[in-house]
């Protein structure tokens, strides 16, 4: 049975947003099926929005480097995701928003991982700010064991460490571990084994695993907004 009859007080929003492994990533396989069999068919929205190599800069406006340096790109993804958002939710009442993120591999390779913490700090006040909701959920997908000894992505394990930090430093965020999908068989037919992308079955799971800490967050708080 649904968790909450959101169809009488409003939907839950999900926004899905990251660089490529968010781009491989199908909702429609297994996080939609699994939030929608948790809160009833038509009591929820899935926006997803993502582009693949990119740095969390695109997506926070006031993103400064290390040495201060802004780029005129800061936010335009976000601007575009933000868009998206509005399109669907016209005209709906919202009950609970959880934001889902899988990126961090280009800030790790471009050694930024000194400014990741506040950059997707800065990024959340921005959702805040623009959906007029302080109760914004966010779960996180830690990049994988991709390159743990930091010899390609240089802050490859800062990020990890920053990713898990925010998280449990937070009621209202969760993350997940994506050490176990980037092993097995790729879209292409490719046996992979500690890839920066994920096999077949790993974008399976990793929609599910999404779903299942999502579903928890919202839970937890009773699936209410406000």
């Amino acid at each position: 049975m649904p968790f909450a009859n959101a169809s009488e007080q409003g939907k839950h929003l999900f926004i899905l947003s990251g660089q490529s492994n968010m781009v491989r990533l199908n909702p429609d396989i297994s996080f939609t099926p699994a939030v929608t069999k948790e809160f009833g068919e038509g009591n929820v929205i899935v926006v997803k929005d993502a582009s693949g190599g990119q740095s969390i800069r695109r997506w926070y406006k006031r993103w400064e480097s290390t040495k201060g340096k802004i780029s005129n790109s800061n936010g335009d993804l976000y601007i575009r995701l933000m868009n998206k958002v509005n399109s669907a939710t016209k005209g709906n009442e919202i009950i609970t928003i959880t934001f889902v993120w899988m990126q961090g591999e280009w800030d790790a390779a471009d050694g930024y991982g000194e400014i990741y913490e506040d950059s997707f700090k800065g990024l959340m006040e921005q959702l805040k700010v623009d959906l007029n909701r302080n109760d914004i959920n966010f779960v996180i997908g830690r990049i994988s064991d991709f390159d743990m000894n930091n010899n390609i992505h240089r802050h490859w394990t800062k990020v990890r460490k920053i990713q898990v930090d925010l998280a449990e430093s937070n009621l209202r965020g969760k993350w997940l571990d994506t050490d176990d999908l980037n092993d097995g068989i790729d879209k292409s037919g490719n046996i992979i084994k500690n890839g920066l992308h994920y096999s077949v079955k790993g974008y399976w799971m990793l929609g599910n695993r999404f779903a299942e800490k999502a579903i928890e967050l919202i839970k937890s708080d009773n699936g209410i907004g406000k």
